[in-house]
C-alpha cells in the first residue's frame, strides 16, 4: 500500500503545480493583453490635445499642452542630453550650488555674461544649465562654446517663439490690440486694461515658470539635488568672487537669518553696489543672482493659481506683489554689503538682437572689478541688518497688465503639473 500511495501523492502535487502555473500564464496573458489595449489607446489620445493620466492620488486629472511642431519635438529630445564638458570636469561637488543662466534672445549680452562666469572662482566644481526661450542659433553657439565648467543647455519647447501660427504663439484668428471679440469673430480675453496678449511679452513669464518647474522636478540631473540653485540672467554680470561669497552665504543663512528665504549676489535695488558695511544685510528678494532651495521652491510651486492668475506679465513683480505675500509672513533674502553681481542690460528683452553694438556702449559693457571682487569678501562674524520697510512693489498692486488671455494662464497651470502628471502632446 504504501509503495502505492507514494506515486498517487506526488501525482496530485503535479497536478496541483500545473495548475498554478497555468493560472499564472493565464494571467501574464491577460496583463499583457491589457497592457496592449491601454498603449493602442494612448497611441490614439496622442491624436486629441488632451491626455489622462493617474496621479499619486489615483485622480484622474488632465493635462493640455500645446501640439508639437517638429521644432519643438526637437527641442523636448535636446532637453534630454546629457551635460557637455563632463569629459573634461567628471566630478562636481558634492556641496555644489547648481547655476542657472535663463537666456531670451540677446547675443552680445550672453558673450558678457559667459565671459564673466569663465572668471568665477569655483565655477569648475558645479553644473551650469543655460535654459533658452526657444531656439536662437547665435545663442546656442554661444553656449555651445564653453569650456569652463559642464554645461546642459534646455529649450523652451513651448516658447511662443517656436509656434509662428498657433498658440502659444500668433494664431490666425487672434484678436489684436483692443479688438472687440465679438466685432472680429477672433478669440483672446484681454486684460484688465483692454489689451489682448502681445506672445512675445507673455513669454517672459512663461518661460521663467516653464524653467522653474523644470529645474526642480524635470531634470534628472537637479531633480535630486538637495543643495541651493542660483539664478541669473542674461543681463547680469557675475564678479568672480560670487560662487564663493554665495557658498558663505547660504552656509551662515540657517543661523544667521533663519527666517530668511534666500541669499542674493545684488541688491534689490538694481541700481545699487552695496552700502560697503561690516554687516550682512537682509532685504526682500532681488532678482539678479538669487538663490534658494527646494523647500522654497516647494512653497512657490503651491502657489501656482496665485502666479498663474496674475495679471502682470513680469514673473518678478509677480512673485513680489501676490506668491510671497501669500505666505502670510515677510520673505527676506540674504546678501554681503558688496554686490557679486551687477545688472548691466539697457534694453528691453526683445531690443538688442543682431547688431555687433546694439544696448552695449561701443560693443562693451564697463563694469570696473576691483581686487575686493575677486576674493571672499564676507565674514562669518559680522551681524545682519535688516531693512524692513523697503520702496517698491507692495501688495495690493494691480499689475501691468498683459497677461489676460485665458489661454496663458491654462498653459501657465499645466506648467506646474507637467513633471507630476504624466502629459502627451501630438
Amino acid at each position: 500500500m504504501a509503495s502505492y500511495k507514494k506515486p498517487r501523492i506526488r501525482d496530485g502535487a503535479v497536478r496541483r503545480f500545473l495548475f498554478v502555473v497555468s493560472l499564472t500564464l493565464a494571467g501574464v496573458l491577460l496583463l499583457l493583453f491589457l497592457v496592449g489595449m491601454i498603449s493602442s489607446n494612448e497611441i490614439d489620445d496622442s491624436r486629441s490635445e488632451f491626455s489622462f493620466k493617474f496621479n499619486t492620488s489615483g485622480l484622474i486629472k488632465s493635462i493640455k499642452l500645446p501640439k508639437h511642431n517638429h521644432l519643438s519635438r526637437m527641442l523636448e529630445n535636446k532637453n534630454q542630453l546629457p551635460p557637455r564638458n563632463m569629459d573634461l570636469y567628471p566630478n562636481l561637488a558634492e556641496k555644489r550650488i547648481v547655476i542657472v543662466l535663463y537666456v531670451h534672445n540677446r547675443p552680445q549680452y550672453l558673450k558678457l555674461v559667459v565671459d564673466s562666469l569663465s572668471r568665477v572662482t569655483g565655477i569648475n566644481e558645479t553644473l551650469l544649465i543655460v535654459s533658452h526661450d526657444g531656439y536662437f542659433e547665435e545663442m546656442n553657439k554661444i553656449v555651445e562654446g564653453i569650456r569652463f565648467c559642464q554645461v546642459k543647455q534646455v529649450f523652451a519647447p513651448f516658447s511662443p517663439h517656436i509656434f509662428p501660427n498657433s498658440f502659444p504663439g500668433v494664431s490666425p484668428n487672434d484678436c489684436k490690440d483692443k479688438d472687440n471679440p465679438i466685432e472680429k469673430k477672433c478669440e483672446g480675453t484681454t486684460d484688465q486694461y483692454g489689451n489682448h496678449r502681445s506672445p512675445k511679452i507673455v513669454s517672459l513669464k512663461h518661460h521663467w515658470w516653464w524653467m522653474m518647474n523644470t529645474v526642480w522636478d524635470g531634470l534628472k540631473e537637479t531633480t535630486g539635488h538637495l543643495g541651493d540653485i542660483l539664478f541669473i540672467e542674461e543681463d547680469h554680470f557675475i564678479f568672480p568672487n560670487a560662487y564663493q561669497n554665495l557658498k558663505m552665504l547660504t552656509e551662515l543663512k540657517p543661523t544667521k537669518c533663519p527666517n530668511c528665504y534666500a541669499a542674493n549676489l545684488a541688491p534689490s535695488n538694481v541700481k545699487s553696489r552695496g552700502e560697503n558695511w561690516d554687516s550682512l544685510i537682509a532685504e526682500r528678494m532681488g532678482n539678479v543672482g538669487y538663490t534658494f532651495n527646494r523647500t522654497v521652491w516647494r512653497k512657490i510651486h503651491r502657489k501656482a493659481t496665485e502666479f498663474c492668475f496674475f495679471d502682470d506679465y513680469n514673473w518678478d513683480i509677480t512673485m513680489w506683489v501676490t506668491v510671497y505675500p501669500s505666505f502670510g509672513h515677510p520673505v527676506y533674502s540674504m546678501r554681503g554689503p558688496r554686490a557679486s553681481a551687477v545688472h548691466f542690460g539697457k534694453c528691453g528683452l526683445h531690443q538688442g538682437q543682431g547688431e555687433s553694438t546694439a544696448c552695449v556702449d561701443n560693443g562693451v559693457v564697463k563694469i570696473d572689478t576691483e581686487e575686493i571682487d575677486k576674493v571672499v569678501n564676507i565674514k562669518p562674524e559680522w551681524g545682519v541688518h535688516m531693512i524692513s520697510n523697503q520702496d517698491g512693489y507692495q501688495a495690493g498692486f494691480r499689475g501691468w497688465g498683459g497677461w489676460g488671455d485665458k489661454r496663458d494662464h491654462q498653459l501657465c497651470l499645466d506648467f506646474a503639473d507637467m513633471y507630476h502628471v504624466r502629459s502627451k502632446t501630438s
